[in-house]
């Protein structure tokens, strides 16, 4: 089952209070103009389900979309330049920041690299920001059709390689990715349904098993 077949635009917002209840998300997030709108349309067989630009920096709030299995994606503003006012760039860090840190429905998160520039500084944060969470990481390596294929395998093989130290304190995985020849959906769904499957799994077990409340006794 293809989970973003038919994703659904739910909402958009722009402040942590109006958040709304999921039972589980996964959120798209990104350097801008890394490829992130154009790999969510391309998941999704939508043309412009996700905004797409040439202007770095268009996606200036949080936006959900329901998915085939009821859980939900989240598209997250991009970080990095973006030609903006410094007063909605500071929002805009706080709004992921805290979305990402704080929010208990989202249970992995898919960052979008340029596969041509991956791993740059803003990247490594990113990756060093969301580890205290413990939820799992999977990488796009996006637009790979810009490389010949022996520059691709290169590429995924120096970023796995890079991503060792990270991956011995969390869940990481990484792959090639491109829109323009739609390489890599299934591979991307294979992992997302994992990420829901496990989340659903572990929801069972909470219901059957409680915790007991610190106001008894």
């Amino acid at each position: 089952m293809n989970l973003f077949q038919n994703a659904k635009f739910f909402t958009t917002v722009n402040h942590l209070k109006d958040l709304p209840d999921t039972p589980a998300e996964i959120a798209f997030v990104g350097r801008s103009n890394a490829g992130k709108s154009s790999a969510i349309n391309t998941l999704c067989n939508h043309v412009r389900l996700a905004y797409v630009s040439k202007t770095p920096g268009r996606t200036q709030h949080i936006n959900f979309f329901e998915l085939a299995n009821g859980g939900f994606m989240v598209d997250l503003p991009g970080y990095g330049y973006a030609q903006v006012p410094e007063a909605i760039r500071a929002h805009w860090v706080k709004l992921l920041g805290d979305y990402l840190q704080q929010r208990q429905a989202l249970i992995g998160l898919v960052l979008i690299m340029d596969a041509r520039h991956p791993l740059k500084p803003l990247d490594v944060q990113m990756l060093d920001f969301f580890h205290i969470t413990g939820r799992p990481v999977h990488i796009l390596l996006s637009k790979a059709d810009k490389l010949s294929k022996n520059d691709q395998i290169k590429t995924l093989s120096a970023v796995k390689k890079a991503l060792k130290p990270f991956a011995e304190r969390q869940q990481i995985s990484v792959q090639l990715f491109s829109s323009l020849k739609k390489q890599g959906i299934e591979e991307v769904n294979n992992v997302v349904a994992a990420w829901f499957a496990a989340a659903a799994e572990q929801a069972e077990a909470e219901a059957e098993n409680p915790l007991p409340d610190e106001n008894e006794g």
